[in-house]
């Protein structure tokens, strides 16, 4: 029903923003107009099903299906548009008329889902279009998944309570905002049975697989939906997803976050920035390698031996700050009053400048504008030995600022702790990534580079 109402929805925006981009622009042919927003409707519908557009959005933020919603219209274009100078349509319809259009469609196809999405909120405020849910098993991971559930109402659900064959004594308690024990397994069949539950979460823990298949067989004689919650939580998830294997579904514990739409999201704000970055700072740079060609014998450059994305060796490009290029088996970090930093080496490297050449890099495809800071060679294979998960970083591209760099994390490591914190970091960018916070991480990287803070 609810992905009817979204096709219906889009549909309908799609072809009312063609009639808006007609009255705005005073043009077009009722006819024509028609058939090319028949048109696009076809082209948005199929590339729906690759975006994931019209699957259930239920407890995924707002922010999330907007931008999918966007981007399922910005793919939608280019063969829309291919279409129309092929068969000469295009002819039909003044530039300013398709401009408005381009605009007006996104515009009231995100509007309807944010509609949609209040229309539930208060719906489910009420206590209408919810389901009711129970948790199978008391333990940690099921107060976790009901203490988030019970912070995300727009996900519409409703505990009927925690249901655990264990005495009394044996169950944790249960902090009294988050509900009660209701009964044993038996009592949940009889429950569930009579309707009166809608969706079952089984949170006991991956050992108890006897316990989990009674549990099922029960469970097999119901018509409510049924999740298993692993307690994926002893491990340190880096950025979890399932996926299927040969029809076997598998999760991932150490994933790169930047699959599908994300990873050509990321790539293209990469493109963007960077290449409009270079063009704008085209002569700053140039006057720069001039600076350093003049005031110190040595290349404009240094290039150093770097691991990128998956542990593969880059070579990164920054400008030569100092009297010496050391990219062997020692090679000794930059300290506070540093005699081999040259004078201006000191000002490029307080005002990262020397950075700048990265965008190269970036361009390249070998780093992004934002990822962990990537490390010369013979540390990683130093901290790699001393820091557990200290790989990880390397299952995105290394970029030229960071969250570790944005918190503080940034110059010399001379102790352990140091790197330590800096890691720490790096994994929860990993975690966490949404384009928002590349965002976020570029805009704190011009305050930071303005403090001078740690630079040296």
């Amino acid at each position: 029903m609810r992905d009817s109402v979204h096709r219906l929805v889009d549909a309908v925006g799609i072809s009312v923003a063609m009639l808006i981009a007609s009255l705005m622009t005073r043009s077009g042919s009722g006819q024509y107009q028609a058939t090319a927003a028949a048109a696009a409707v076809i082209l948005f519908y199929l590339l729906a099903e690759v975006s994931g557009l019209y699957r259930s959005w239920r407890g995924i933020s707002t922010e999330r299906e907007v931008l999918c919603a966007v981007l399922t219209w910005g793919f939608s274009l280019p063969p829309l548009l291919t279409i129309g100078f092929v068969t000469g349509f295009h002819q039909h319809f003044p530039r300013p008329l398709v401009l408005a259009w381009l605009i007006v469609a996104p515009t009231l196809i995100v509007t309807a889902r944010l509609l949609i999405r209040g229309l539930q909120r208060w719906l489910r405020a009420r206590g209408r279009n919810t389901r009711r849910y129970a948790m199978v098993g008391v333990n940690d991971l099921a107060l976790h998944l009901v203490r988030h559930v019970e912070h995300s109402t727009e996900m519409g659900l409703k505990l009927v309570g925690f249901f655990d064959d264990r005495p009394q004594g044996r169950v944790p308690p249960i902090p009294a905002d988050l509900g009660r024990k209701v009964g044993n397994l038996t009592e949940l069949v009889e429950q569930t049975r009579r309707g009166d539950i809608d969706i079952i979460y089984i949170t006991f823990p991956m050992r108890a697989e006897k316990r989990i298949k009674g549990i099922l067989n029960l469970l097999g004689d119901t018509t409510a939906s049924v999740y298993i919650v692993p307690d994926f939580f002893v491990f340190e998830l880096l950025h979890s997803r399932w996926t299927s294997i040969g029809g076997l579904p598998a999760v991932s514990v150490f994933e790169s976050p930047f699959y599908g739409i994300d990873g050509l999201l990321k790539r293209g704000l990469d493109l963007t920035l960077a290449t409009l970055l270079l063009v704008v700072l085209a002569l700053p740079m140039a006057a720069i390698a001039l600076a350093v060609k003049f005031s110190s014998p040595g290349p404009v450059f240094f290039r150093q031996r770097r691991y990128g994305l998956d542990g593969r060796e880059i070579l990164v490009w920054k400008f030569r700050s100092m009297r010496v290029c050391e990219d062997g088996p020692a090679v000794r970090q930059a300290q506070r009053n540093d005699a081999r930093v040259t004078r201006l080496g000191a000002i490029l490297r307080s005002t990262s400048l020397d950075e700048l050449p990265q965008l190269f890099n970036v361009v390249e495809g070998s780093m992004s504008l934002v990822g962990p800071r990537p490390h010369a060679s013979v540390h990683n294979e130093d901290y790699r030995k001393r820091i557990p998960g200290y790989m990880l970083r390397h299952k995105v591209k290394p970029g030229i600022t960071g969250l570790a760099q944005v918190n503080g994390c940034r110059g010399e490591t001379d102790v352990l702790g140091k790197m330590e914190k800096r890691i720490h970091c790096d994994h929860q960018y990993i975690r966490e990534w949404s384009l928002w916070l590349d965002v976020k991480i570029l805009l704190k990287t011009l305050l930071v580079v303005f403090s001078r803070q740690n630079a040296y």
